[in-house]
């Protein structure tokens, strides 16, 4: 007889992929396991045919419990995939209902969930929780037989994917352990990337261990440059960017629809109002999307995109993952992708179908990303890929979990302790780490013993722990979704309606009177009250731009490490072709030529092997340019690290600025002696382990572990933002996570979420693993220190971005123009 899956590939006119066949049979095996495959290959239907045929096995197929999770990383994707699913089980198993349960489900279908569960539930990693730390919840999950977690390298790398490997532990301890499949189409790491996902039914040794699928034939995929008519010969963040405007609007034109992509909001914001500027008549036919627009807004664009009803879409990440648009035929990427696997994601979005050819087309911003167009096309034709990490044992998130689980039922130490360990990222916990987690939750741990509100579990007469507080408890499950809170505001109209969020901090720089761009209008500021931003349209179209968390996306170092191998070659190159690049250059190096011979005439082009310092003396004292090629974090790290070192010996008044190829340190002429080959080299490499220790000292007096700890503190518990409607500010919320902070510093030193507050600014402020590597890389490498008359083309972005941070906007072109004229008048 005709399964299910294949029944329904038949009624859509589709013959299954090996890959999707090799799935099938691994779910009829009741193995777990990992699928990896391009976006828009079919991994949806590979996974979710599987489970269909192992349903129909069973003796009851549409019982009234959910018998599969679908586990999505965001709400728009979630209600996107409930809709493909369910298209696809109506042909397939007629009957069968798919249900929806995020944040945005009404309480009134929640409510009828509980009373008519559906056989397949399709839900967040925060749903679920909330889910387990209630009776019914539990009840309602008991006949889970298998769990999917999609866009699995979404959640791996972060807090929120280790919320999810607890949740799956939970699922777990059951007599019958459902099966585990993950699906992902960008990692490096895919064994891992299993076994963290995995862990949980694979750790006891009943299964062979995670099954690994890869798709062998990859999805076509067109990648181009868009190059500027001159790139120039000394380059600065965004000297191009919206410069390439036409040639973007001659793409969009050429195309029936296009995604249009941009790394930050604030990019997004400037290029819709310049594509709209460009093209009036696109109003209606252009839309912008991003995070912190309102929900209704975004639900009406992406409606409206997998309609075919826009021409383009101006878009950030909030659009990367899975939802299905396959009118879109071209992806535009603004700027350097910065890494491998999301510039795969995005290409993906176009010609979302099986067989369909995605196309890319890469706008750089400044000239340099003209050499990451290049470089991150040699990495795809190499199959590099980046990888990511799960993060080690996070005690805010178990804190938080272990009193999910005791809410929804009550539960032993033996056995809690149990469950942890099926986690991947909790595996090695410790005994007397778990015990740190419990007493904290019981008496708030050595320095909280004294307030009742931080007992917050009771042993009960079986010895099993317990959360009976009825405040408490609800305060618990209002906090269970703050592992991704950022400190952001309500936006709305004076004359009433909301228009979305918008970070605090930002709004907190304006005053009333003040105009800025967002949702693609100016909006002139009319007050603030209550955690609101009441706004108008203003009349003058000019204005600031939001500027979000995370705006400065680093260069991975996967394709750093790419960019490193084509400055190799353009270097061979470069003593052949002396004048003119070879005829059979590709496009990207011919157009950077006469930047790449102006840094070999001035100073030096690094090969792999190099380790390249340029010192320039100037007016404004003494500069020093390093370039180690490892991406932003790690400079700003390594900035941090040698100011501190070149300062321990004497006083010295050091200034710095990064960017994704190198850093720039500067003190005055006075105290140049500072910035020698000698000083430097016994600044970087230190004998014996004292980076760690050297970088905490550097940043005792940053702030950045007390900025950790604030979003610790709430996914802890510590510290509660409020009920719906009446939270706190920001400004409220960072007093009170702060004196905590004081309270650990000072009195519980050894407090295992004080000490994981530093853990996260070396790893992922600092991130000291790729900082240690780099620090060894150019141990290893040839110093090649160049003493500069005059700026080179990769010293002078650096000299930009450092003036960045002191002139206004108006100021700094007017610097730059100044600085370029020099720059290129002694040429």
């Amino acid at each position: 007889a005709m399964t299910p899956a294949q029944r329904a590939f038949d009624a859509l006119g589709l013959a299954p992929f090996a890959f999707q066949t090799e799935v099938w049979r691994a779910v009829a095996q009741g193995r777990s396991g990992l699928l990896n495959a391009g976006t828009g290959t079919g991994k949806t239907y590979a996974i979710w045919g599987g489970l269909l045929n192992r349903l129909a096995q069973g003796a009851d197929p549409l019982g009234a419990f959910p018998q599969i999770l679908w586990i999505t990383p965001m709400r728009a994707l979630a209600a996107d995939t409930a809709r493909a699913l369910q298209r696809f089980a109506d042909i397939a198993l007629p009957g069968l209902r798919v249900a929806l349960r995020t944040g945005d489900t009404p309480t009134a279908e929640r409510a009828r969930q509980d009373r008519m569960p559906p056989q397949v539930l399709v839900t967040t990693p925060e749903s679920l929780s909330l889910l387990l730390s209630k009776p019914q919840g539990l009840q309602m999950l008991a006949g889970v037989t298998a769990v999917v977690a999609d866009e699995w390298h979404e959640l791996l790398g972060n807090k929120r994917g280790v919320q999810l490997q607890l949740c799956l532990a939970a699922l777990s301890r059951g007599p019958c352990p459902p099966l585990v499949w993950g699906l992902s189409a960008t990692l490096g790491n895919l064994s891992e990337a299993a076994a963290a996902l995995c862990h949980s039914v694979t750790a006891g040794g009943a299964d062979a261990g995670p099954c690994l699928v890869t798709a062998q034939s990859p999805k076509p995929l067109q990648i181009a440059t868009l190059l500027p008519a001159q790139a120039g010969r000394f380059p600065w963040a965004g000297h191009l960017g919206l410069t390439m405007r036409d040639q973007v609007v001659q793409a969009i034109e050429a195309s029936a629809s296009t995604l249009v992509f941009t790394n930050t909001r604030s990019q997004a914001e400037l290029w819709y109002q310049a594509l709209l500027e460009a093209r009036p008549e696109w109003a209606g036919l252009l839309a912008l999307h991003h995070g912190s627009l309102d929900k209704e807004v975004r639900v009406w664009v992406e409606t409206a995109t997998a309609q075919g009803a826009l021409k383009a879409v101006v878009a950030t990440s909030s659009l990367d993952l899975g939802v299905d648009f396959a009118p879109v035929d071209q992806v535009i990427q603004i700027g350097s992708p910065k890494g491998i696997a999301r510039l795969m994601q995005r290409a993906g979005r176009s010609g979302h179908q099986p067989g369909k050819t995605s196309r890319l087309l890469l706008v750089p911003t400044h000239a340099l990303e003209i050499l990451e167009s290049y470089a991150v096309q040699q990495a795809l034709t190499r199959g590099r890929m980046e990888s990511r990490l799960p993060p080690h044992a996070p005690m805010d998130v178990l804190v938080q979990h272990l009193a999910t689980r005791v809410l929804g039922c009550p539960m032993d130490s033996t056995a809690l302790y149990a469950e942890v360990r099926l986690a991947y990222s909790y595996r090695q916990l410790s005994r007397l780490a778990f015990d740190w987690a419990i007493d904290f939750l019981a008496r708030g741990g050595a320095s909280l013993t004294a307030y009742p509100d931080f007992h917050r579990l009771q042993l009960d007469a079986a010895g099993r722990w317990q959360l009976t507080d009825s405040r408490m408890a609800r305060r618990h499950r209002l906090s269970i979704g703050t592992i991704v809170s950022d400190a952001s505001m309500r936006l709305a109209w004076a004359s009433g309606g909301g228009l979305g969020q918008i970070e605090e901090s930002f709004i907190g720089r304006l005053k009333p009177g003040d105009t800025f761009l967002f949702a693609g209008r100016a909006l002139e500021l009319v007050r603030v009250k209550d955690l609101t931003a009441y706004v108008r349209v203003a009349a003058k179209k000019a204005g600031a731009v939001p500027r979000w968390n995370g705006g400065n996306m680093p260069l991975s170092t996967e394709l750093s490490a790419t960019v490193r191998g084509v400055l190799t070659a353009v270097r061979a190159d470069l003593r052949r072709y002396p004048v003119q690049p070879p005829e059979d250059a590709v496009p990207e190096i011919q157009a950077l030529w006469p930047l790449l011979r102006t840094q070999a005439e001035r100073s030096w082009l690094p090969a792999a092997g190099d380790f390249l310092i340029e010192r320039y003396d100037a007016r404004d004292g003494a500069h020093c340019f390093l370039y180690p090629f490892a991406g932003r974090t790690v400079h700003l790290g390594l900035a941090t690290l040698l100011g501190f070192r070149l300062s321990q010996g004497s006083a010295i008044s050091l200034s710095y600025a990064v960017n994704d190829y190198g850093l720039a340190l500067l003190v005055p002429k006075d105290q140049a002696a500072a910035l020698s080959a000698e000083s430097l080299r016994a600044a970087l490499f230190r004998p014996g382990d004292c980076l760690a220790q050297d970088l905490l000292d550097a940043l005792q007096t940053g702030g950045l572990a007390q900025r950790r700890f604030r979003e610790i503190a709430r996914v802890a518990g510590l510290v509660f933002a409020g009920p719906p409607g009446a939270e706190k500010t920001s400004r409220q919320f960072a007093a009170s996570s702060n004196l905590f902070y004081e309270v650990f510093q000072k009195y519980d030193p050894e407090n295992a979420l004080y000490l994981q507050s530093w853990q996260e600014v070396q790893r992922e402020e600092c991130n000291i693993v790729e900082l240690s590597q780099a620090i060894d890389r150019c141990q290893s490498a040839q110093w090649r220190w160049m003493a500069l008359s005059r700026p080179s083309p990769f010293s002078f972005p650096l000299m930009v971005e450092r003036l960045r941070e002191q002139l206004s906007t108006e100021k700094l072109a007017d610097r730059v123009a100044r600085m370029l004229q020099e720059a290129q008048s002694e040429s």
